[in-house]
Formats: C-alpha cells, sequence, structure tokens
C-alpha cells in the first residue's frame, strides 16, 4: 500500500559552480566565512569591504575578486558588479547608547549601510536575477531585526528596515525564480564581540567566559557564541535546491532567545 505521495527528494549538497556570489562585509567576521563557503560551493565571490587589506585577503584565499568599497557612499555602491547570482548583504556597525544621546549622525551612517545599501545592491542585481531566471538574496539581519534591546536604537531600527526590504524582494521576485531570506543571529564570535567581552568582564570584574553566559547570553537557551560558519552554512544552505520555496523568511538562529 502506498501513501500516494510523490517520494521524498534525496539529501543534495548545494552546487553553485557557475555562479556568481557577492558578500559585503566579506573581509571577516560572517562575511568571511560566507565567502569561503559559497567558494567552496563552486560560486566565484566578489569580496567587498571597506578594510581595503581584508577584503583582498579574503578574495585571494577563496580565488575572487576584491572590492573596496565604503557601503555609506551610494556612488562607491554603483560601482559595484551588477552580474550577480547570489547577494549576500551582510555589512554592518554598532554604535549602543540612548536615544537622548545617540548622534543622529551615527543613526544617519547606520542606515546608510545595513538599509540604502543593501537597497541599492537589490536594485542592482534584480534585473540579472530576473534575466537568468534565478538569483538568490540573504540578508545578514540578526535576533535585532526581531526583539528590541535597549541603548541599540540605530541598529535595531536598521535590521527591522532590512527585515521588511527582504520580505518585499521575496514578493516581487518569486515570479522571477528569486528568493529572499534574512538569517538572524544571535552573538557570534567576532571580533567585535570578542572585544567585548573583554570590556565587559573589566567592567563587571567577573572572568570572561562568565560575561558570555551571564551578560551576552542571559536570555538565550544556549549558552555559547555562534560560530561564523554556523551563519555561513545556513546562507549557503538557502542558495540549494532544498530551499526554492523558503523566501519572505527570517531564520533565527540565536539559541532559542527569540523563543522565550
Amino acid at each position: 500500500m502506498t501513501s500516494g505521495l510523490p517520494p521524498a527528494p534525496a539529501p543534495t549538497s548545494v552546487d553553485l559552480t557557475g555562479r556568481v556570489a557577492m558578500v559585503t562585509g566579506g573581509g571577516g567576521g560572517i562575511g568571511r566565512a560566507c565567502s569561503v563557503a559559497l567558494a567552496a560551493a563552486g560560486a566565484f565571490v566578489h569580496v567587498v569591504d571597506v578594510d581595503g587589506a581584508a577584503a583582498e585577503s579574503v578574495a585571494g584565499l577563496v580565488g575572487g575578486r576584491a572590492h573596496t568599497v565604503d557601503l555609506a557612499d551610494a556612488e562607491a555602491v554603483a560601482s559595484l558588479p551588477a552580474g550577480i547570482d547570489v547577494l549576500v548583504n551582510n555589512a554592518g556597525l554598532q554604535h549602543v547608547a540612548g536615544i537622548e544621546e545617540f548622534p543622529p549622525e551615527r543613526f544617519e551612517l547606520m542606515q546608510r549601510v545595513m538599509v540604502t545599501a543593501p537597497f541599492l545592491l537589490i536594485r542592482r542585481c534584480l534585473p540579472h536575477m530576473y534575466r537568468v531566471g534565478w538569483g538568490r538574496v540573504v540578508n545578514v539581519s540578526s535576533v535585532h531585526g526581531l526583539r528590541a534591546s535597549p541603548f541599540k536604537s540605530g541598529y535595531v531600527t536598521a535590521k527591522h528596515a532590512l527585515e521588511g526590504l527582504s520580505k518585499v524582494t521575496a514578493l516581487e521576485g518569486a515570479p522571477h525564480g528569486v528568493t529572499s531570506n534574512c538569517v538572524n543571529p544571535g552573538y557570534v564570535r567576532t571580533p567585535l564581540v570578542e572585544r567585548q567581552i573583554a570590556d565587559q568582564a573589566r567592567a563587571h570584574g567577573i572572568a570572561p567566559e562568565r560575561v558570555v553566559a551571564e551578560v551576552l547570553l542571559r536570555g538565550s537557551a544556549i549558552k555559547r557564541l555562534i560560530e561564523p560558519e554556523e551563519v555561513a552554512a545556513v546562507a549557503v544552505w538557502l542558495c540549494g535546491p532544498a530551499t526554492a520555496h523558503v523566501t519572505g523568511s527570517s531564520l533565527p538562529m540565536d539559541g532559542g532567545w527569540s523563543a522565550a
């Protein structure tokens, strides 16, 4: 007796041979891990970073091309390639202050880098994706794209806006074979977070491992930092054959933070 259902597809790895990817903030942290993972899957990777030396280093590692670009500069963004099949909007920055003390120029800068630049890049790359009938937009958001924390008005605002942009891209791109999703990690083991751990340890007079569990991951059920490679693995998975119907989604990688 059979169920009448089609057989489940066999597990497949992601093969991006012949595809062209672009990763912003690709010189370090999550961006570096995404560049390495996409290249390992067969894609040619354009590595974009404001730090030219870092971009060159990663591009050399993966056999890609480096672009030294300040994403806050719309004209510089317009110089980046348009023939992109996989766009990973990852670049970002942080500033922590109460709203009444938050520098307006810093707030605006964060929106330019984390909202306007992704919009301009999506706008630039969609015509190519539409022509070839396939495209993947992966937006590295954050748990702060789904939840708020005090003293992070610039970051939380930008990530919430990125979530909305991603959903609109998903709706418009669907008839053309283009998907758009957000990946929402909690605290990832990056140089920026490592510095926060050291600063918090000094400020609280406690050991660094206690900072991770008791300060950074206080709201997380899993008490360890996320590795950049784990985020990159999800980004590449979103480019594979098993996720063609995954679009307009936000995928939390926060150790249960947003479940509480």
